[in-house]
């Protein structure tokens, strides 16, 4: 079976849209739609035919161009059962431990409150990628908008129990304020150092830092690691829970 074919779209100040095709069926995806004329750019480039919208969550900078692109190209939209009345123009409602089937792909729905309480996350097993929205950022993860601190480590939990090689398809290019706090933090990972200085070098040239990988992820993240004893003895919580780990972590980057 052939791998999802995947291009990402700059839009905004900082969004990505994630544009993808399953070669064998030729059905057409889009993650998060911010904007319409980008991505209709993108598909007259290609010469693709959009098919679906998947969303990850309600907001605006994610769902404004749900509308207009249904209404282009008659797409079917996907979104969170949950969140129904917030994803304009849903069609198929998911949750969690469900299965999109996407042609020939399958994507397992993983919800993952805390950003907001119906996000939710798409992971194509079989092309190593995962579609998390705002959930979790390259070194970073959403502000809890709407959902808790448990909520949000235990949203994370999800994640990092899926392989390394798993792709990151987060949605914005915070990444290099994310680091600029990961170390403020983490000070002593030298896989963070190690990761700072490459992504210095790729914004120099405003190139994308994205998308990183789980091992990435799981390595330097100060928000997947609050249960690791170098971090929580950094901010003086060595064998707290990791919720509290999480919860000073995330009230430190807010005011970082």
């Amino acid at each position: 079976m052939s791998k999802l074919e995947i291009h990402q779209i700059p839009v905004l100040n900082d969004n990505y849209l994630y544009l993808f095709k399953d070669p064998d069926s030729g059905l057409v995806g889009i993650v998060d739609p911010a904007v319409a004329g980008p991505v209709l750019d993108k598909l007259d480039e290609l010469g693709w035919k959009l098919t679906h919208i998947i969303n990850t969550h309600h907001h605006m900078d994610h769902t404004g161009a749900n509308l207009e692109l249904k209404e282009k190209t008659g797409c079917t939209i996907v979104g969170a059962k949950k969140d129904a009345a917030r994803i304009p123009g849903m069609d198929i409602g998911v949750e969690d431990g469900d299965i999109f089937e996407f042609g020939r792909q399958k994507a397992q729905v993983f919800e993952v409150p805390g950003h907001t309480v119906g996000h939710i996350a798409y992971w194509f097993e079989e092309s190593d990628a995962l579609f998390c929205g705002d959930t979790l950022f390259a070194l970073g993860c959403g502000r809890l908008f709407e959902g808790t601190p448990a909520q949000m480590w235990n949203s994370l939990g999800k994640f990092r129990k899926l392989p390394d090689r798993t792709k990151v398809y987060c949605a914005h290019e915070y990444t290099e304020a994310n680091a600029r706090f990961a170390v403020s933090v983490d000070p002593e990972n030298k896989a963070l150092q190690s990761r700072f200085a490459q992504i210095r070098k790729l914004r120099e040239k405003h190139l994308p830092t994205v998308p990183s990988t789980l091992g990435e992820e799981k390595a330097t993240n100060p928000f997947m690691r609050a249960d690791d004893p170098g971090l929580q003895a950094e901010l003086e919580l060595t064998g707290a829970d990791p919720v509290e780990v999480f919860a000073e972590t995330r009230r430190r980057k807010d005011n970082f």
